[in-house]
């Protein structure tokens, strides 16, 4: 045992649903089991309701996902900007807290995501099949060694540089996007830079002159994922690739991703930066224009790759579709069966768009590349981190490296 770190159980080490009183009737922050993002830290209500039963919680506690499959996709966040500091949420959330003289809330939340944590809680599940749960009382059997206090904070710290600087940099690409759709606008609803240029009539309304009128389905390459059956699935990691699935799209790569070596058209398969069109699934959670950041892949159906004819249409391919995104989930929503709706081929051919001239669009990418570069720069910046922290964590945790061993490595990382 390392020196002074103590041996404890969870349930001895930390509160778990702990007793929080919320009046009758009373009105709250709601949490939602949807509001988690398995790759942020924090999680914010997305209601205000009145008390109706759930778990109860305060500012900086830990959510822990207990029901299969949202503990096995990492849903575990700690909540903060709830009104009042009080809150309730989903029953099927297990709240952590830490415990006065033993341990600091702030380090509760990531040893709640130390992946020998995750698999005693996920083997530890019961019920019956798709809604198999964990317990509380399930950690009163798991056993860890745990350091002091004050390693305990200084170890949260440094994770949590980490996590804040993850943070930024979406908050800095929600920005950019911004800018971006701006700017695309100037040039392509208000045509800002073409106002005392020559205008003609097209079935779009007034467009600069030289401009053409084209179907979405025309103005890139729309390559439809391949089709997986089980048995083209591996049983471990050791060769193949990553199949890419909507969820690997909005979570990454995880434990539940599935690997395959199927050998596949070339065009199936799909590299950083490349352009991603999920068309099919909850019009309004799973439709979107994204760039892929987590390298080679085989991109699986009701997805899009979407490839440009030439680099230089890449910012206004990317923008336009962006553009277009509530069309898409208007379209989706008005074709949904069981709760699923879909963009086809059919629409695409069918949705018309404006299409500049060759110079227009070479002026265009000249503003709107680097900020497109931006972007993907950060998207990779916060891959980068992201592996370092799910690394670094359970090395912290278990003592496997110590602070002072990583900390001028952080600082030049930060």
């Amino acid at each position: 045992m390392l020196e002074s770190w103590k041996t404890y159980t969870l349930s001895d080490f930390m509160n778990i649903n702990p007793l929080v009183k919320l009046k009758a009737k009373g009105k709250y922050s709601f949490v939602e089991m949807k509001d988690l993002d398995a790759n942020l830290k924090a999680v914010k209500p997305s209601d205000f309701k009145s008390l109706k039963g759930g778990a109860k919680f305060q500012n900086g506690d830990t959510l822990f996902a207990r029901i299969t499959p949202c503990l096995q996709n990492g849903k575990i966040c700690q909540v903060k900007g709830l009104e009042n500091n009080l809150g309730f949420g989903s029953t099927e959330f297990l709240v952590f807290r830490g415990k006065e003289c033993v341990s600091v809330t702030d380090f509760i939340y990531y040893l709640s995501r130390d992946p020998f944590v995750r698999a005693f809680a996920e083997s530890n599940m019961i019920g019956t099949s798709g809604r198999q749960r964990v317990s509380k009382e399930a950690f009163q059997n798991i056993k860890l060694e745990l350091p002091p206090l004050p390693e305990q904070k200084a170890i949260a710290s440094i994770l949590s540089a980490l996590d804040d600087k993850i943070e930024n940099n979406l908050a800095m690409n929600k920005t950019l996007e911004d800018m971006a759709m701006t700017l695309y606008k100037h040039w392509f609803a208000d045509f800002g830079p073409f106002a005392d240029g020559e205008f003609v009539d097209s079935q779009l309304g007034i467009i600069p002159k030289g401009w053409e009128v084209k179907s979405v389905y025309s103005i890139a390459k729309f390559i439809n994922g391949a089709a997986f059956k089980s048995k083209d699935f591996l049983e471990d990691r050791l060769s193949g690739l990553p199949v890419i699935k909507i969820v690997e799209i909005k979570q990454g790569i995880t434990s539940q991703t599935k690997y395959s070596n199927k050998k596949l058209d070339p065009k199936y398969t799909i590299s950083n930066s490349d352009i991603l069109f999920p068309w099919s699934g909850n019009p309004h959670t799973s439709l979107g224009i994204h760039l892929w950041d987590k390298g080679k892949a085989l991109l699986n159906q009701h997805i899009f790759l979407v490839k440009v004819e030439d680099e230089k249409y890449r910012p206004f391919v990317f923008n336009t579709l962006k553009n277009l995104l509530p069309t898409f989930i208007n379209l989706a929503t008005h074709k949904q069966t069981t709760g699923l709706g879909h963009v086809t081929i059919s629409n695409l051919k069918d949705l018309m768009t404006l299409f500049p001239n060759e110079e227009a669009l070479d002026l265009y990418n000249l503003e709107a590349k680097p900020i497109l570069d931006l972007v993907y720069s950060n998207q990779i910046e916060i891959q980068t981190l992201t592996q370092l922290r799910d690394t670094l964590l359970p090395k912290l945790i278990c003592g496997e490296v110590r602070l002072k061993e990583f900390q001028e490595t952080l600082a030049n990382v930060l």
